[in-house]
């Protein structure tokens, strides 16, 4: 067992597999706690959806499966959507979370459409295409963990850059108007940051597991800990180490794909948070409520015996 591990670590292919989802979920997870703060978490699900018909619409445009192009059409995609759903939630009666719905649903529906079509043509290069809907980590190249890599470098950058911004209309909005930073910006910046995120886990993880990627690690850190800082940076090591994890079962196995191995990874991490972390946990609560119930019982019981003399 042990063997077969070591020697998967220094297997080629395992290692350009490896450090792909292992970026993508540190990415993931930086990202994610702000949109999981300002819950907006089902954002992300609503955009992984709607990139798909972007992707049919370049792969139509150029007739080959030109990674760069299927990419840039998933992010205009999002995008659009992104525009759409603020639009709709912000200019009319339609609540953000009808308008996610809406969205979500009519994108996708579109997507498949035109996957649907695109696969009943005679053009061989749309084999393998259908692979954004679940994921193919194991087609992952050498280029394509340099994209990610440069893109979550830049991320990465951003979010130092616009700590502040990003914390003060994460938690207070009206306070950060009211200091004269505009809140367009800093939303359309975010939304591009999440976009592009999402973006970069299709091939991976797919458009179906892509939010989970996007969601699990902040949730995880959020049970550990009440500090921004603490909470993104754990965030970031959880997603990494779960594409790692996630990538050395799938190897490991037979037939087990990578998405899904990493997502069940990510669970099990939310999982251990819910329940064994030191002040959020369910146990801990649990526990602090029987201490205080017994210190209640007792107290009473004082009162009684006083009142008795």
């Amino acid at each position: 067992m042990w063997n077969q591990i070591l020697t998967l670590f220094s297997d080629y292919t395992f290692q350009i597999v490896a450090l792909g989802t292992g970026f993508l979920g540190l990415l993931s997870g930086v990202i994610g706690t702000f949109a999981t703060l300002k819950k907006e978490s089902l954002l992300g699900d609503a955009l992984s959806h709607s990139a798909l018909p972007g992707i049919g619409i370049g792969f139509l445009l150029v007739q080959s499966k030109e990674l760069i192009v299927l990419l840039a059409g998933a992010a205009i995609s999002g995008l659009i959507a992104t525009g759409l759903i603020h639009l709709m939630s912000r200019k009319t009666s339609i609540k953000f979370d009808n308008a996610l719905s809406l969205i979500l649903s009519s994108f996708f529906g579109l997507g498949l459409v035109i996957m649907t079509h695109i696969q009943g043509s005679s053009n061989a290069q749309q084999a393998g295409l259908d692979s954004f809907i679940f994921g193919q980590a194991s087609a992952m190249l050498i280029r394509d963990v340099r994209l990610i890599a440069i893109v979550a470098v830049i991320i990465l950058l951003l979010v130092c850059l616009f700590w502040k911004e990003f914390k003060l209309f994460t938690f207070d909005p009206d306070f950060g108007r009211t200091l004269g930073f505009s809140e367009r910006v800093v939303a359309l910046t975010m939304s591009t940051m999440i976009v592009l995120t999402i973006i970069l886990g299709l091939e991976s993880v797919g458009v179906i597991l892509v939010s989970a990627l996007l969601i699990g690690p902040a949730v995880a850190a959020r049970q550990w800990s009440n500090r921004l800082s603490v909470v993104v940076i754990m965030a970031g090591v959880i997603g990494f180490i779960s594409g790692i994890s996630g990538t050395l079962i799938s190897s490991i196995g037979t037939r087990i794909p990578t998405g899904p191995s990493i997502v069940v990874v990510l669970s099990g991490f939310v999982l251990i948070s819910l329940f064994f972390s030191p002040k959020r946990g369910i146990i801990a609560k649990q526990s602090a409520y029987r201490k205080q119930k017994k210190s209640i019982e007792q107290q009473l019981q004082v009162l009684k015996e006083g009142q008795g003399k």
